[in-house]
This record gives C-alpha cells, sequence and structure tokens, in this order.
C-alpha cells in the first residue's frame, strides 16, 4: 500500500476521531474522510447501520428496474482461465481470484441501487473524475474490537433454488478446497499482525437474497490477538494484509502476478476495501457486489476462485450469477 495511505490512517486513527476509508484494490488510491467531514452529495455509507443516510431517504422508489445483463464473450474468458489454470497446473498457484467486467443497463440512479440494496457493508462514492461507484457487499474484511482481529473469509457459492443445494454446496470437492485454502491464507495474514490466530468457525453457511433469487455462501471465522499499541498502526496492520486473499489466492504474491497477466483490465476500487475506524474499533468489507459508471457505460465487476478442478463453463456461469441486485 501506498506509504502515505498508511501513514494518513495511522494518524487519523491516533487522533481518535471517527473516519471512513476506501482503498483500491492496487493500495495505490484512497478515499479518507473523517465521519464528521462527508459530504452526502459526495459519499453515502451504511456499514451494518452505522451511516450518514437521513431517516427520510432510506425508502427509494418501488418501482419495477430494467435490468439487462450483457453477457462477456466466453472466448475471451476462456483465454484468461487458460492463462489462470495453466499457471496452477504449473504450480505457481493453487487458487487464483479471475474477475472481469460485466456491461450492464439498468435505468435506477446509482443513490437508487444504494438506498434499495440490501447488504451488509454499502457504499456509493463519486469520484472527482466524474465516475461513479456503488458497492453492496456482504463480505467483512476484518474487524478489531477489544484488542482482538476478526476476518471472515467467504468463499463457496451455489444457487439456493437447486434441489439439496446445503447438502451440495458443503459437499462439493472443489468448493471445499478452495475454502480451505483461502481459510489458510487468511490465517497466515492475521499472523502477520497478531498473535495467537485461530479458527473459530469453520465453512458456515449464509443466505445472500438477491433480485434473481437466494444464493448460498459459505464463510469461516478467525481470530487473533492485536499488540496492545494496535490503535496507532492501523495503516501498517491493512497494509500487511491486503490485497485481500480471498480475492486474490495463494501464494498471494505470485498469484497476484498472474492475475495481473490473465485479466487485462483495471479492477480500480473493485475488490479493495472499504471501512469504518472508531476510537479502537474498526469494522470494515472487501469490495465485491461492485458497479462502475464511467464514461464507456455501466459495468458490474465480478469473479470467483479458479483452482485446478475448475471447469471454464461453470466458471464462466458463476460470474454471471453474481451479477445481481441485491433487493428482494
Amino acid at each position: 500500500m501506498n506509504q502515505n495511505i498508511i501513514d494518513r490512517l495511522n494518524h487519523l486513527a491516533d487522533e481518535k476521531e471517527p473516519f471512513l476509508f476506501v482503498i483500491n484494490y492496487d493500495g495505490t488510491e484512497a478515499y479518507i474522510r473523517k465521519l464528521s467531514e462527508i459530504s452526502p452529495e459526495e459519499c453515502l455509507y451504511d456499514f451494518e447501520g452505522i451511516t450518514n443516510v437521513k431517516r427520510q431517504l432510506r425508502s427509494a422508489s418501488a418501482k419495477q428496474q430494467m435490468w439487462k445483463v450483457y453477457e462477456p464473450d466466453f472466448g475471451e474468458y476462456t483465454k484468461s482461465f487458460e492463462t489462470v489454470k495453466s499457471n496452477i497446473l504449473c504450480g505457481n498457484s493453487f487458487l487464483t481470484n479471475l474477475t472481469c467486467k460485466v456491461a450492464v443497463d439498468c435505468d435506477l440512479s446509482f443513490d437508487d441501487i444504494f438506498l434499495r440494496a440490501k447488504g451488509k457493508y454499502k457504499i456509493l462514492v463519486r469520484t472527482n473524475d466524474g465516475k461513479q461507484f456503488v458497492c453492496f457487499s456482504p463480505e467483512s474484511f476484518v474487524r478489531i474490537k477489544n484488542g482482538k482481529i476478526y476476518s471472515y473469509p467467504m468463499k463457496g457459492t451455489l444457487d439456493a433454488s437447486l434441489p439439496n443445494a446445503e447438502e451440495v454446496l458443503m459437499n462439493d470437492e472443489k468448493e471445499a478446497a478452495e475454502h480451505a485454502t483461502i481459510v489458510d491464507l487468511i490465517r497466515n495474514d492475521l499472523s502477520r499482525v497478531a498473535e495467537r490466530v485461530r479458527v473459530d468457525r469453520y465453512r458456515y453457511i449464509d443466505v445472500l437474497h438477491t433480485n434473481k433469487g437466494d444464493i448460498l455462501q459459505t464463510s469461516s471465522e478467525i481470530s487473533g490477538k492485536l499488540p496492545s499499541d494496535y490503535h496507532k498502526r492501523i495503516g501498517d496492520i491493512l497494509a500487511a494484509m491486503l490485497p485481500a486473499g480471498s480475492i486474490t489466492g495463494a501464494p498471494k504474491d505470485k498469484t497476484v502476478q498472474i492475475i495481473h497477466e490473465a485479466e487485462g483490465y483495471d479492477r480500480g476500487f473493485y475488490t479493495g476495501i472499504m471501512g469504518i475506524y472508531d476510537n479502537g474499533m474498526l469494522n470494515s468489507a472487501v469490495m465485491i457486489r461492485f458497479m462502475e459508471k464511467d464514461e464507456e457505460g455501466i459495468f458490474f465487476k465480478a469473479g470467483g476462485g479458479i483452482t485446478s478442478k475448475s471447469d471454464c463453463r461453470k466458471e464462466f456461469e458463476e460470474v454471471l450469477q453474481k451479477v445481481y441486485l441485491p433487493f428482494e
């Protein structure tokens, strides 16, 4: 992560005034503001009820939305997939998170989407160059509370409407291997900044509600004990664990190189992190379930983990399954 971003986070945490941070995938760009200084015209946020959305604005229009997804070119996706798979078969990576841009049409504004979306973590940011993005992430990155740090890696997805969906998901060897790899990676990441790291809960199921039906997702909980002066080093703690393991893979450094070679586009803030720090407590999320608007149009960025057992067509279909609006 850029040292100026690290220093800024350390300084604000030491000031003991609540602040919000949004950091891009590469760790080169960040939106960091004290909560007291955030303009709703620039940024809207809602992190499990910690929000700057006024009560009278929380009910967005219930009109039927136009929602059209333009499938990416399967041939191009196949080239990216084969780059990843060949590296895995050569032993360069055990798991690689491959993502892509998916063009969409929607007649709702990003404000409407933010207000209507159901999600643990939501943010809408308008950047100085005229771009805007909205994210409604179900995935926690790390939490810090009472001197302990927690992470909740989320890996493994399945359509909840399928027969015996929970049993199918839990017994899927590819999904189980992918999840085990990420849990091990996150445990190692936490060990860089904490002691007594342990897996508290392993592979439990969450249900995510979308405009296309429910999705099952498996997660785990990992924790560790931070040093007593952690509140002075929040920037360093986050930098030591970025980019997030669940959206890169293992081993992380080499897998990041493979991702750069395979994807052929700039992730930007997608798969970065966002969070709020307030007097010793931190709550943050990985920026998945992400829409961006720029001069070329509206894009939903999505992806999934590739292992040696992965099938290209199934992975492509999983990407499309993740392109949704979380409306009930």
